[in-house]
């Protein structure tokens, strides 16, 4: 069954989301910090992910999957040309190492690549919070 939710619901779920995501990306920092860099691929990825579902929930769209999520960001944001599709593969990049570390063997990120990713899920970050402050 599908849920319906009021202006308020939808605009307080947003902001948790949007929360979240700023919050991930400082785990991801700590990680990286400690050492756990693939842990904080896992954590770059969510952050990601939380503020796609605050953007998909702001404009009524919904994803089911963390594929889906993915399809919808392209779907209704990329080709529509309101995201570029350099940033998306920001998303794209983070979504293949994040199930390759969590899911492949003797799969290890090194710190140079682990930053690089960092730095970008930030400018993929603030591209999408443009989109929600509209």
């Amino acid at each position: 069954m599908k849920q319906t939710l009021d202006d308020e619901s939808i605009h307080g779920l947003v902001g948790y989301r949007i929360q979240r995501s700023k919050e991930t990306m400082l785990e991801a920092r700590l990680m990286i910090k400690e050492g756990y860099l693939n842990g904080a691929i896992n954590r770059l990825y969510y952050a990601c992910y939380y503020i796609v579902n605050a953007l998909l929930i702001k404009n009524g769209i919904s994803a089911q999957t963390h594929g889906g999520v993915k399809q919808m960001l392209g779907l209704h944001f990329v080709v529509t040309n309101k995201i570029p599709p350099k940033i998306s593969n920001i998303y794209s990049t983070l979504f293949e190492k994040r199930h390759s570390s969590d899911y492949d063997d003797f799969v290890f990120y090194d710190l140079e690549t682990v930053e690089k990713l960092y730095s970008q899920a930030s400018e993929f970050l603030e591209t999408v919070e443009k989109l929600l402050v509209k």
